[in-house]
């Protein structure tokens, strides 16, 4: 529990570092003199803490949906951008687009999370249908199913002139989070929280169907809560942020190696890492081209990816 504290003490403190990194001038002192009419304040509060607080969200919620994922599909190599989950919500976000586009927020999240449901539905039928040699096929076909509902939006959102409005949704980026844009991303918090509740249930459920049985739960429902969380969670950050990849595939991993299949024991240590990460890169993100920034699904992609093959490349080293 002290190291749990001293992770958070480190999340909160690249927040602090967070709040106080931008081409505005907000610093201790601007803070303190109210210079500029107050200017530093007004831009700490409707923006540096909005964006801080997304990312903190984002990170949590992403890391805990993949986990999710790895149980209920048995598989270390899946998460939402690697199962269909993120392209469908995609899919979703053209729906809406191109049939509601004067809708709220919460809306186009609704509508997200019901494709980004049937798309992780979808994932998870294909693998029951097919046989399934080694771990690695898992991860392809879901890779393989994404490109297929990205290329169909694609094509549609071409042929309406929609790319450059869909092409905000799918690439993750806080620049333009302000308050009262990113309230949405509380309910993947509390999802985070039911999945900590039901924890010992989706590790029972990741045992398999008749397992789960043996021991009085219903697999089925079990199944569909997870479903849910993963389909709320994914469809909020790409409402409010766009597309996050990879991260829900390396935090539970890396956490695993360190803390062992427990899931109600690795959850804390999952939202601190995932937070963390994405606080982390966010900051490398802006420092890097500063006073330009690099979006957050930039930066995470290529860290995520090069971690992604390690984790490949381990795997294959341990039972090649």
């Amino acid at each position: 529990m002290g190291r749990l504290f001293l992770a958070a003490a480190g999340v909160l403190a690249l927040a602090g570092v967070s709040l106080f990194i931008g081409v505005s001038d907000v610093s201790i002192a601007s803070l303190i003199s109210g210079a500029n009419d107050g200017r530093a304040t007004m831009i700490l509060l409707l923006s540096r803490i909005p964006r801080t607080l997304a990312i903190i969200l984002a990170g949590m919620g992403l890391a805990i949906a993949g986990m999710i994922m790895q149980m209920l599909a048995r598989n270390r190599f899946v998460e939402p951008s690697t199962a269909g989950t993120t392209e469908s919500a995609g899919l979703g976000m053209l729906v809406v687009l191109l049939f509601f586009p004067d809708i709220p927020l919460i809306g186009k999240m609704l509508v997200a999370s019901v494709f980004a449901l049937a798309g992780t539905a979808l994932f998870l039928r294909i693998l029951r249908e097919i046989p399934l040699r080694s771990v690695l096929l898992v991860p392809l076909v879901g890779i393989m199913l994404g490109g297929i509902i990205s290329s169909i939006t694609t094509f549609f959102a071409y042929r309406f002139e929609l790319l450059q409005s869909l092409g905000n949704w799918q690439s993750g980026d806080f620049s333009t989070v302000m308050s009262g844009r990113y309230e949405l991303l509380w309910i993947a918090a509390g999802l985070t929280v039911i999945a900590w509740l039901a924890a010992d249930r989706f590790t029972v459920a990741g045992m398999g169907e008749d397992f789960t049985t043996n021991l009085g739960l219903n697999h089925r429902n079990v199944m569909t809560l997870g479903l849910i969380i993963v389909s709320l969670v994914s469809a909020t950050v790409v409402v409010t942020v766009g597309s996050i990849p990879f991260l829900g595939l390396i935090v539970p991993n890396v956490v695993s190696l360190m803390m062992g299949d427990n899931m109600r024991r690795s959850i804390p240590w999952i939202a601190v890492f995932g937070a963390g990460f994405v606080l982390a890169c966010d900051i490398v993100g802006r420092l890097v081209r500063f006073p330009y920034e690099i979006p957050i699904g930039t930066v995470v992609g290529i860290v995520g990816s090069a971690i992604f093959l390690y984790l490949l490349l381990r795997r294959e080293a341990r039972y090649g």
